[in-house]
């Protein structure tokens, strides 16, 4: 397989307990994988070789937590928000109406160009979710439609309750025919376990009956205000309870002690405008934290994890080292993918050759130029996208 070396590099940020951070460090990649890590001096041979120049490396952005299947847009509810009105969940019944107008071409070409995008951007590992079909059918195609392009596909199927159904019956079928129909095809199940969209008795159904077919728990809780989302995450070991954004003292006791990572969506606390989480608290606990987009059509519209990373540095008081872990290692703890052969959010041999590297000295610099782009480069699964 033919091997690039990435030489001169200011800084190198690994995620590896034996190596650690490396200043004037080189990595060598070979097909997927990191072959090779370590001093610039002692970088070895190999078929292609890129000075960078002193910039700073780090992993690819791990964006645990997207809604990239669907169509359409909710320009006027943003506006509409923008203008002092209140978030309501319930606009996503706008989405689920265009998407399931939209043919599978129209969806998978949409999904494309998010991921393209945020690629470009240095976000190399995307999970993304179903949730905008709301029937088996469509359930099922964006599924299929999500499969060879997200890395993670999470089937949301208790999103919401489609207008005019029973909240029960509707359950009926998630846990039922639906799960049935999507199992085969996604590796995770979720429910947005929330005031005006599912209780915890009904969330746990879902999420029981998900296990029961093999998949792997995540959570959406604690999003609109104090709910039972993180206690039921922690009592099912969900892999990640995403939101947080209210958190008692006892959310946060039960994440420190439990291997559910919080995971959490500052860009859609801002486009919803509703408070930023505590990260420090959870921290502070030693709970896991990650940071993901949310992209999606109503109450994220960004694929930059760099935006989401500064507004934890500038506004959540997270440090940069605690930002850019939380984007990177963080995010594939989300998805149970930091360790083993191909492991992603971390840069150490056989971890998945997913490599970002800045047009600055430091990552420092994410939170320092806010806003500003500072991907110089990017290889994905040892691939130079950018």
């Amino acid at each position: 397989m033919p091997a690039t070396v990435i030489t001169g590099i200011g800084e190198l940020t690994t995620h590896d307990d034996e190596l650690g951070p490396l200043a004037d460090a080189a990595l060598v990649l070979e097909g997927d994988r990191v072959a090779w890590v370590g001093s610039s001096r002692h970088a070895p041979a190999a078929d292609e070789r890129v000075d960078v120049g002193g910039r700073a490396v780090l992993p690819g952005w791990v964006d645990s937590h997207t809604h990239l299947v669907f169509a359409g847009d909710r320009t006027d509810e943003f506006a509409a928000r923008m203008s002092g009105q209140p978030y309501r969940a319930g606009g996503i019944a706008v989405t689920v109406d265009a998407t399931r107008r939209a043919s599978d071409t129209e969806l998978a070409d949409t999904l494309r160009r998010h991921v393209d995008e945020a690629a470009a951007q240095g976000t190399t590992c995307v999970e993304t979710k179903t949730g905008y079909g709301l029937t088996v059918a469509d359930e099922l195609r964006s599924a299929k439609v999500a499969a060879g392009i997200a890395d993670e596909i999470t089937f949301l199927g208790a999103h919401l309750v489609p207008p005019g159904t029973d909240a029960d019956d509707y359950v009926d079928l998630v846990c039922g025919d639906m799960l049935d129909a999507v199992a085969e095809h996604v590796g995770w199940c979720d429910v947005f376990c929330e005031e005006g969209a599912f209780d915890a008795t009904q969330s746990r159904r879902v999420l029981h009956a998900a296990r029961q077919r093999g998949l792997g728990l995540r959570v959406h809780g604690n999003q609109l205000g104090p709910g039972p989302g993180v206690a039921l995450a922690v009592e099912l070991d969900a892999a990640s309870v995403d939101h947080c954004t209210h958190l008692s003292t006892a959310d946060v006791d039960a994440l420190a002690n439990s291997d559910t990572v919080a995971t959490l969506l500052p860009a859609c606390d801002l486009s919803t405008r509703q408070p930023l989480p505590d990260a420090r608290a959870l921290l502070d606990a030693g709970a896991t934290v990650a940071l993901a987009s949310n992209c999606n059509p109503g109450s994220s519209y960004t694929s930059s994890m760099a935006f989401c990373v500064a507004t934890a540095v500038l506004q959540m008081r997270m440090s940069i080292t605690e930002a850019v872990l939380a984007a990177t290692w963080g995010g594939a703890r989300a998805l149970r993918r930091e360790t083993g052969d191909g492991a992603v959010g971390v840069l150490r041999p056989g971890a998945r050759a997913d490599v970002h590297v800045l047009d600055a000295p430091s990552t420092t610099w994410l939170a320092y130029r806010p806003g500003v782009p500072l991907t110089h480069a990017v290889w994905r699964k040892g691939d130079r996208v950018r």
